[in-house]
């Protein structure tokens, strides 16, 4: 019975649970944006690609 008195006042495991939680949500949250914005940076890279390939395919 001490035993689970003492561990119902034990907050350090709940400290770590939210810490865990806040951690995951920052995660879920940068590979969102990354994701996004990984699209979009792609796409400007194919642009400058092709860019590049017409400017020496041309005859000088």
């Amino acid at each position: 019975m001490k035993f689970i008195k003492k561990f119902g006042r034990d907050t350090k495991a709940a400290t770590a649970i939210e810490y865990g939680l806040i951690a995951a949500l920052i995660a879920v949250g940068l590979i969102t944006t990354l994701g996004l914005v990984g699209g979009e940076v792609n796409t400007t890279f194919d642009k400058v690609k092709t860019g590049l390939s017409a400017a020496n395919t041309k005859a000088p």
